[in-house]
């Protein structure tokens, strides 16, 4: 059994990045403060799937995982499934954005709602259905390509690029997929939500295919760093072709299949409403008014 000090050195940063504890620890505070101030509840599976996604993009940037996730590709492989899909599919599901608005100080939030005109332009191209969908394909396309990942591998600036640009360039397309709102005011209907997921869901296929198919290394870098794990490299790149292959195919189905819920139950609800209109009028003709 995995000792406690093992456990609590296991989560202690391996390269500290007052960013990274910046960032994830205001957005925790800022989450919790709104929960409080909201007036209307937040469900429990909401909290869940909030600390939990920022949880694990915390562990696959600032733990020992970072460190095991240079010297194994199918690790690195795990790191960016985390970072890549679960991590942001799991802050957008549990739809924060209300909390965290309520968590700001009231003087952040006016100056912010002074800024709106300003940064609705920016806002409205980073979360174009298109340009979230091309975001998502390229941070994942880009960073496997065999001679930009052995750079990335070899450059702390640039490692540090790649682990962030996969969460930020990522959170706009789940943020569009799972808005819980109907169209209006959600940006997007259900349908389109399913076709991005399909368009997304071809590259990962793929990519996967192709780096878990291939018979020769190519990702040399690995055997430069030195794998802790004693697995040739051929196999090693199949296991992380795989998981490119399965798991984030998974979760986009996954992601689809919620849509498609969604959309039965909006449905449902526009047919209430329509029936309920219908037999109130028909109330109202047979008591003779007007």
């Amino acid at each position: 059994m995995t000792s406690l000090p093992a456990v609590l050195e296991f989560l202690l940063p391996w390269n500290f990045s007052p960013t990274a504890l910046t960032v994830i620890g205001a957005a925790a505070v800022l989450y919790t403060v709104g929960v409080r101030r909201m007036p209307s509840r937040t469900s429990t599976g909401s909290r869940i799937a909030f600390y939990l996604g920022l949880a694990l993009i915390y562990c696959a940037l600032q733990t020992q995982w970072d460190f095991y996730a240079g010297h194994m590709f199918f690790v690195h492989r795990l790191q960016h499934l985390v970072l890549h899909d679960v991590g942001p599919f799991l802050l957008a599901l549990s739809a924060p954005a209300p909390a965290l608005a309520c968590g700001l100080p009231d003087s952040l939030r006016l100056r912010l709602r002074r800024l709106g005109p300003a940064l609705r332009g920016p806002a409205r191209v980073i979360f174009d259905p298109w340009t979230a969908t091309a975001l998502f394909v390229g941070s994942l396309c880009l960073w496997v390509s065999p001679q930009i990942h052995f750079y990335a591998m070899v450059s702390n600036w640039l490692y540090t690029l790649m682990n962030w640009s996969v969460v930020l360039g990522d959170l706009p397309f789940w943020w569009l997929i799972l808005d819980p709102r109907p169209r209006p005011p959600a940006r997007l209907g259900q349908g389109i939500r399913i076709l991005m997921l399909v368009l997304v869901m071809l590259p990962m296929i793929l990519v996967g295919a192709v780096i878990g198919l291939s018979r020769h290394d190519l990702y040399p870098v690995y055997e430069i760093c030195g794998r802790f794990f004693p697995l040739d490299a051929v196999t090693d790149q199949q296991i992380g072709g795989l998981i490119i292959w399965i798991p984030g195919s998974l979760l986009a189905t996954v992601a689809a299949l919620i849509a498609l819920r969604r959309a039965m139950w909006q449905s449902e609800a526009r047919e209430s409403v329509r029936l309920s209109l219908d037999g109130a009028d028909r109330r109202l003709r047979s008591s003779g008014r007007p």
